[in-house]
């Protein structure tokens, strides 16, 4: 009797044991809120009419999305949770505040069709963040199944930042052209590009903990030096070359023979267990 006292004793030190292991992780989280924020902060100074601290609130929610994932995969500290916390905040900064930014700072002066294309590039983010969740587990981890919607957000906001810099506003012309219809363009191409299943390189085969050859930190560091020169021309300029970068991609595989499918091992749905963003 003594001895079975014990071990429903034990038992139960155990359940409570695993109870308490069920709880969510601070500090991966706390940079998926801090990306969160840069979003949320991004439309708040749109409606101020703070364009280019908008635009920096973006960009800032940005870097801080790409931290997340890497934290908790170095402190070990993954969850479901998390994974779900970060696909809502990148609706929220990628999908809502670029579509509301553009739309306050120029879309609104073309009428049903400047919030019909804010409206097609939110949509087109949720449906790229929720195939992303339910395709993670047979989609060929080199590459994006069509534009990231952080890259699409740079699109987008990069060109709202280059020319807020530059001292045009949204409701002006630059060499004839209206600066509206170009961001309407910017819109609809990010937008329909992110639902497409156009390849993009993710980058997530250049592993961090390898060894490089000294000229690779050499060219890192010249890199930065560029940026600092004039930050929203330049990373404009990275994200249209990377925005067009999915369809030569496309186009090479095309010409070769080779499938241009980045689903690797089956069509069907698959399990949506452990799903990230």
């Amino acid at each position: 009797m003594h001895d079975g006292s014990e071990s429903k004793v034990a038992s139960a030190d155990a359940v409570v044991i695993v109870k308490r292991r069920k709880g969510i992780y601070v500090l991966p989280n706390l940079f998926t809120l801090a990306a969160l924020f840069g979003g949320f902060y991004g439309i708040v100074m749109a409606m101020n009419g703070r364009y280019d601290l908008a635009c920096v609130g973006i960009f800032l929610a940005m870097v801080l999305d790409s931290l997340d994932g890497r934290v908790a995969r170095m402190t070990n500290t993954q969850s479901a949770f998390g994974e779900q916390m970060d696909s809502l905040s990148d609706m929220v900064s990628f999908g809502a505040a670029p579509a509301l930014i553009s739309y306050i700072w120029a879309l609104k002066e073309l009428g049903r069709w400047g919030w019909i294309a804010a409206f097609v590039y939110c949509a087109c983010a949720a449906l790229r963040l929720a195939r992303f969740n339910v395709n993670t587990a047979v989609v060929d981890k080199r590459y994006f199944q069509g534009l990231p919607s952080p890259a699409a957000a740079a699109l987008v906001i990069g060109f709202i930042w280059l020319m807020t810099e530059l001292g045009f506003k949204g409701t002006e012309s630059v060499w004839g052209i209206s600066i509206a219809w170009v961001t309407f363009s910017f819109a609809l191409y990010a937008g329909l590009t992110m639902v497409t299943n156009v390849p993009f390189y993710s980058f997530k085969d250049v592993s961090m903990k390898k060894s490089v050859p000294f000229a690779v930190i050499v060219l890192i560091a010249l890199g930065i030096a560029v940026i600092n020169i004039d930050p929203p021309t330049v990373i404009f300029g990275v994200f249209v070359v990377y925005g067009l970068s999915g369809y030569v991609i496309y186009a090479v595989r095309k010409a070769r023979g080779v499938q241009t499918s980045v689903i690797s091992t089956s069509t069907d749905e698959p399990d949506e267990r452990g799903l990230h963003m």
